[in-house]
């Protein structure tokens, strides 16, 4: 583990210390805590030019346009070859049979 001699302001030394009272852990920790978040958070977010952005709506509006013009026996061909599964255990069989109702209807 490497070893950082840091010359904060008092004022964000305070601070630091207080969060990592309230968080039950030493201010070393905090403060590893704390860079750790920002340093993850840095490569998690990336931010997307506008011109891409528009141009990924673009090319996902053409996409719905050409997925609804398939024919009901390719629609029927796609949902056959899907992988069947076993509900939710949280679901009541009363909302499992409405929802097999509302799929069977648009088949």
């Amino acid at each position: 583990m490497s070893r950082l001699t840091l010359r904060l302001p008092e004022t964000l030394h305070q601070q630091l210390a207080h969060l990592a009272e309230s968080e039950g852990v030493s201010l070393n920790q905090y403060i590893v805590y704390a860079l750790t978040r920002q340093t993850a958070s840095a490569h998690a977010l990336q931010v997307v030019p506008e011109a891409d952005v528009k141009q990924q709506q673009q090319a996902f509006q053409l996409l719905i346009k050409q997925l609804g013009q398939a024919s009901s026996s390719e629609i029927e061909s796609v949902l056959a070859t899907r992988e069947q599964i076993e509900p939710e255990a949280e679901l009541s069989s009363d909302a499992v049979a409405r929802l097999q109702a509302q799929i069977q209807k648009r088949t």
